[in-house]
């Protein structure tokens, strides 16, 4: 059993580490880890790395556990090419494009994200990071669209030291809560990285 502490640790350390132990051969890890934010990030790490996993604790003492249970799972198939004859993937940086001049940021970049969805071949993947991350909130006029394009298979990805520093983290309603790690394999790994904001 490999134990890890990752407490104190700013994302997307916890994941690193973990991905360390790993990638060194581990079979059997604990994680331990302060905030929810680690606790679903590193979960959902060794979940796709074919570890069966659990977690206990509160407040700033949670312990993970993952035990691996055979191969990691199969990648999807991936996606066919966009017309561009690659895939792409989109990192937003603020919740307006432009700047801000009584609404008309907002409504542009609903419009955007409008096109974006109506776009036969849709992005990889979609990063929220910093004040972008205000999109995936309930009150959001790009939730709903950010939301439909998560039900055709677009990964959301909600920076999660982001949502910590604005207060936000229990109230993001669409995508997944996710670190800097995450967020650069998904973005950065794909054929045609967009940023905006």
């Amino acid at each position: 059993m490999t134990t890890i502490d990752a407490r104190g640790l700013e994302c997307p350390k916890p994941v690193i580490e973990t991905k360390k132990a790993v990638d060194g051969g581990a079979a059997e890890v604990t994680v331990l880890v302060d905030n929810e934010v680690a606790v679903s990030n590193v979960t959902r790490f060794l979940e796709g790395q074919g570890f069966k996993t659990s977690h206990e604790g509160g407040g700033k003492n949670f312990t993970i556990t993952g035990s691996k249970q055979g191969a990691a799972p199969a990648p999807t198939a991936a996606p066919a090419p966009a017309k561009c004859g690659c895939d792409y993937s989109i990192l937003f940086k603020a919740d307006k494009l432009g700047a801000e001049s009584n609404g008309l940021g907002e409504v542009l970049m609903k419009s955007y994200l409008g096109v974006v969805a109506q776009n036969p071949q849709p992005p990889v993947a979609i990063a929220l990071m910093n004040e972008g991350v205000k999109m995936a909130l309930k009150e959001s006029s790009a939730r709903d669209t950010l939301a439909a394009l998560e039900a055709k298979g677009v990964k959301i990805l909600v920076c999660g030291t982001c949502t910590k520093h604005f207060g936000i983290t229990d109230q993001v309603t669409v995508g997944v809560i996710s670190n800097m790690f995450e967020i650069s394999e998904a973005v950065f790994g794909a054929s045609k990285p967009i940023v905006l904001g």
